[in-house]
């Protein structure tokens, strides 16, 4: 297994984490100034999200922060009843977190199909791209501008350096993740030739000091439960989604079995962390856990060294992190994105299903318009599912044949469950068949309640006419809940 390796590759474990650490900063940044808070909020959350689920998480090398899916949740709280309230609800989200691990619900993570997994890597693979299209721009009195002449020139042209650099480096050696080649290359070039771009500092300072422990600011009645409950189901649900679809993608790529319980549960008490120490609270990042497999971490270490890498950059090193040209980090966030679609995908249309491509589609187009993951998601699982039911529920048949002695047998083959109850129905014609009637279960199985009232209902329409039904060869799951359901005399 993935997570028993015992050999640890120190140098690879180090250099990702610290490349992880340069991507997270304006990343964090931007997320906790979009909602209306301190910058410290978001390193704050990188720090403590990073630490706690790099040490506890469900599985090595995934990489937690302070992610836009979750924040973009609260805003409207923190807008309303304060930021008091915002971390008041980080915290009862995080509880929620750690009851769905220990009821084992996050297993459910496995129902989603591969279509809703494509769609949801290719829609953040776009969003992720738009939001480095975006550092282009700059606003001028409220009006938001595209960069032009010299200023947009090297913007382009450092970004273009960096994603060349990332490219290419890999050819030439994989000692040192290409990432962070990068960004070391592009800041010597921008400080050897003093050239003017736009830097960290240009987004807000990252220097501070520890975080310190606060009880949130809020009245302990059943009214503040009531506001903040609703947002932190929404976001215990958000962050719980793109963590488990991560671990599956990381399980994917490294064909490795990672606990979706365990992350839950370490979700869950990051969040409760950050609602105690001023962070904004988190979930897995996809772009930063494939930067970080990438650089070639394969343990928890290089996930703790990143987080306290943040730790440092915020006592210490802030100076520094701040004169990062910000090309260089939209390169490499656009390498991110560029690795992240499925391209593979395209290559499929022809040969998957009309569904199964719809459902790619849909999921990816509701992504890249709302920028809610969780919510294409679970579109997309809806979609799926009433789809798989509806070709199961046109695929029951029914076979008949009449013996020597007269009686009439059905062989039905698919599942009877609500979607196929009514084409099972009309198999049946009670007027015209005779007084013996067998419907025969060998290929087929009752799966649910609304299959039950069915057969009710036929029996009770050939008995009507003084008619009698048997069933044959039920499983035992189909024979239970007939008995367990009571229709039945």
């Amino acid at each position: 297994m993935y997570s028993k390796i015992r050999t640890i590759n120190y140098k690879n474990e180090l250099l990702a984490g610290l490349t992880v650490a340069m991507t997270m900063i304006p990343e964090s940044l931007s997320f906790a100034i979009l909602a209306g808070l301190t910058p410290l909020t978001g390193l704050y959350a990188a720090f403590l999200m990073g630490l706690i689920t790099a040490i506890f998480g469900g599985r090595p090398a995934m990489v937690s922060g302070g992610a836009g899916a979750t924040v973009v949740v609260l805003i409207a709280l923190a807008a309303l009843h304060g930021v008091q309230y915002l971390f008041a609800a980080i915290i009862i989200a995080g509880i929620i977190q750690i009851l769905v691990g220990v009821l084992k619900w996050s297993q459910f993570v496995r129902l989603i199909p591969q279509p809703v997994m494509y769609g949801f890597l290719n829609g953040l693979a776009v969003i992720i791209f738009m939001a480095q299209v975006a550092q282009f721009q700059f606003d001028h009195d409220g009006v938001t501008k595209w960069l032009s002449g010299s200023t947009l020139y090297i913007m382009a042209g450092l970004t273009g350096l960096t994603i060349f650099i990332i490219w290419l480096f890999p050819k030439i050696s994989k000692a040192i993740p290409p990432s962070l080649v990068a960004i070391l290359v592009v800041f010597a070039v921008v400080y050897g030739f003093n050239i003017e771009t736009k830097k960290v500092i240009d987004i807000a300072s990252v220097s501070g000091s520890l975080p310190s422990f606060q009880i949130p600011n809020v009245p302990l009645t059943w009214e503040t439960l009531m506001i903040v409950l609703p947002f932190s189901l929404v976001m215990a649900g958000v962050g719980l989604i793109e963590s488990l679809l991560t671990l599956n993608i990381v399980d994917e790529l490294t064909n490795t079995k990672g606990n979706t319980r365990r992350e839950s549960i370490a979700q869950g008490a990051a969040n409760i962390t950050n609602g105690f120490f001023g962070g904004m609270g988190g979930c897995a990042m996809v772009a930063q856990t494939l930067i970080n497999l990438n650089s070639g971490s394969k343990s928890r270490l290089s996930g703790i060294i990143a987080a306290l890498t943040i730790l440092l950059i915020i006592l210490i090193g802030g100076p520094f992190i701040e004169q990062i040209p910000m090309a260089a980090l939209v390169g490499v966030m656009m390498m991110v994105a560029i690795s992240t679609f499925k391209w593979v995908s395209f290559g499929l249309i022809k040969r998957m299903p009309k569904g199964d491509i719809a459902t790619l589609f849909i999921v990816t187009i509701i992504i890249i318009i709302t920028h809610n993951l969780a919510i294409a998601v679970l579109i997309g699982v809806i979609i799926a599912s009433l789809m798989f039911a509806w070709n199961n529920a046109v695929r029951i048949q029914a076979e008949t044949t009449i013996d020597k002695m007269g009686y009439k047998t059905y062989k039905i083959s698919g599942p009877l469950f609500f979607g196929s109850c009514t084409h099972f129905s009309e198999k049946f014609t009670p007027l015209e068949d005779p007084d013996k009637i067998i419907i025969d279960f060998a290929h087929s199985r009752i799966a649910d309640m609304s299959a039950i009232e069915t057969l009710r209902k036929i029996v009770n329409q050939y008995e009507a006419i003084g008619k009698t039904i048997t069933f044959n060869n039920l499983n035992k799951e189909s024979w239970r809940l007939l008995k367990a359901s009571k229709l039945f005399p």
